[in-house]
């Protein structure tokens, strides 16, 4: 049984976004919180958990495409990230805007790492795109990125939304992993960019 299972957690996943919270404060006690790409719920579970909506003191959205088992406290959604209702959804769901927007989606391993690479930035661009539509000004986003040719133009875009943007590398991160997580805080633009726009799928 791994660490995670024996704390109850549904991934490692879990100890990567309490990592982050502690370093950043991604997450706060009463916090409308969307986590896209939630499946299984690991960052559901800490989000939940840590916004207190589990008693009511905050409110958490998982939005995925495919159907996961529910999680105590939170409110799930299935749907695309880039269905043009999705934000509306969402939005709803929360009640109002949001606080905090996470991402750890992932697309399918190709095993090319280039070609994984500019999915995983496209990816990332919708999560920029979704979160200018949702989080409130001031909102923070905190999204997965496979680091390559194409990352660096993806942090510019969100620096371009966000006061403060820094990459960071939790430690429960496999050590084989290009991955890094780009932590974006006080968005300036809350109605966002229609250039922005994601415009194709990964």
């Amino acid at each position: 049984m791994t660490e995670a299972r024996a704390r109850g957690f549904r991934s490692r996943a879990a100890f990567k976004l309490m990592e982050l919270d502690d370093r950043f404060g991604v997450l706060r006690r009463r916090a409308r919180v969307v986590d896209l790409g939630a499946a299984p719920g690991g960052w559901i579970q800490i989000a939940v958990e840590r916004t207190g909506a589990a008693r009511g003191e905050g409110r958490v959205v998982a939005f995925d495409i495919g159907e996961m088992e529910p999680v105590p406290g939170a409110v799930i959604l299935i749907g695309d990230v880039y269905a043009e209702d999705a934000p509306a959804r969402v939005l709803e769901a929360l009640g109002g805007p949001a606080d905090a927007v996470l991402s750890d989606m992932a697309a399918p391993a190709t095993g090319h790492a280039a070609t994984d690479g500019l999915r995983a930035v496209a990816l990332g661009e919708a999560a920029l795109a979704f979160a200018t539509r949702v989080l409130a000004p001031g909102g923070t986003l905190a999204l997965k990125l496979l680091m390559g040719p194409s990352s660096e133009d993806l942090v510019a875009l969100v620096k371009r939304h966000f006061g403060t943007v820094k990459l960071a590398r939790p430690k429960a991160s496999r050590k084989e992993s290009k991955e890094v997580y780009v932590i974006a805080l006080e968005m300036r633009h809350p109605n966002g960019d229609p250039d922005d726009s994601p415009t194709k799928r990964p």
